[in-house]
């Protein structure tokens, strides 16, 4: 039984979610406002957190930071708000997805499966490789962990995805839609621009300097690869 947590302090849309995601057999915890949902997420073990962006206290963005630097449970982001800009700031704050109210549960749904699903499988296009290591680069591909000289990197779901493909095809080049289609799936509603934002941030943990990589690597007006 894969086990949530909704996090929101409108008490109706936290009724709703846990009604009908318990009707998929999912085990709900719920929390109203970021301190409390900070809290559940340290003392649990969850599969996924619905996790508004408004909230008392800690907001959900805040929440979210705190939560990545422990945990990547993958986390999906609910917000009222619609501008581009929130989005993407939910993703550079480590989100997995965001959905957008006032949204259809039977979406909510079928992005919570669509990601535990991806969790539970390697990505296409893939070694059979368990561990590959390439210039003080490792990745473990059974345990899902990454490491810089023996140190490990904390990275979310959607980061590790994105690293794992592209050092298991070193030198080959996937343009942003290939990128966005192969990691987030050919429904995802997003566009390139969140490539590019996990490309930043996987960068800022896995390159000693950011603004000249080592390991991932821009092909101007195409895409990104890993150089080995």
């Amino acid at each position: 039984m894969k086990k949530v947590l909704v996090v929101d302090d409108e008490k109706s849309i936290v009724k709703g979610l846990k009604y009908s995601l318990e009707q998929d057999d999912m085990a709900v915890d719920v929390a109203y406002d970021g301190e409390e949902a900070l809290q559940k997420a340290k003392s649990n073990d969850y599969d996924i957190i619905l996790l508004d962006i408004m909230l008392p206290g800690y907001t959900g963005l805040e929440v979210c930071q705190m939560i990545r630097e422990e945990s990547n449970v993958p986390i999906i982001m609910l917000t009222a708000k619609g501008e581009d800009m929130d989005k993407i700031l939910g993703l550079e704050y480590g989100a997995d997805d965001y959905i957008t109210k006032p949204f259809n549960i039977l979406e909510v749904k079928a992005r919570i499966k669509a990601i535990l699903r991806r969790n539970n499988k390697a990505p296409v296009e893939v070694q059979d490789t368990r561990i590959i290591e390439s210039r003080g680069l490792k990745v473990d591909c059974d345990s899902r962990r990454v490491y810089i000289e023996d140190k490990e990197v904390n990275l979310t779901a959607k980061e590790f995805d994105l690293v794992y493909l592209l050092v298991s095809n070193p030198n080959k080049v996937y343009s942003r839609e290939q990128l966005l289609k192969t990691i987030w799936g050919s429904t995802y509603p997003g566009d390139a621009r969140t490539v590019d934002v996990h490309v930043r941030r996987l960068r800022e943990k896995i390159e000693a300097t950011p603004a000249e990589p080592k390991y991932i690597h821009t092909k101007w007006g195409v895409g990104y690869y890993f150089q080995a």
